[in-house]
């Protein structure tokens, strides 16, 4: 089995859901299947996943006029996308630096009001 490297979708949309529901979202390979993926965060992360669910996203077509005036068609990449919930006692420290951040500013916030 070919091991694949993840990479989650930092989003607002996703921090909800990490926060709200234990879901995080990664972006994989053309070729991954939900148990490839779920195996894949297994050992990248050493969680226990309990569901996943895929998607794929079709990329938009765009268009763009050149200099000449000539209009030029072309397309973004398409994007698959995994969805991975995870067991309740497990969590993945991919919004670690915002989690951060919102601390510091609430002790900002704390000492500015003393």
């Amino acid at each position: 089995m070919k091991i694949m490297t993840l990479k989650p979708r930092m989003s607002e949309k996703t921090y909800a859901l990490s926060q709200e529901k234990n879901v995080y979202v990664f972006d994989v390979p053309k070729d991954a299947n939900k148990t490839t993926v779920a195996h894949a965060v297994k050992q990248q992360f050493g969680v226990k996943v309990t569901d996943v669910n895929i998607t794929n996203i079709k990329g938009k077509s765009k268009r763009t006029v050149r200099r000449g005036g000539r209009p030029i068609a072309g397309r973004q990449s398409d994007v698959k996308k995994a969805y991975v919930v995870l067991d309740s006692k497990d969590s993945i420290p991919v919004f670690a630096a915002v989690e951060e951040a919102e601390k510091k500013a609430e002790k900002a916030a704390k000492k500015e009001a003393k």
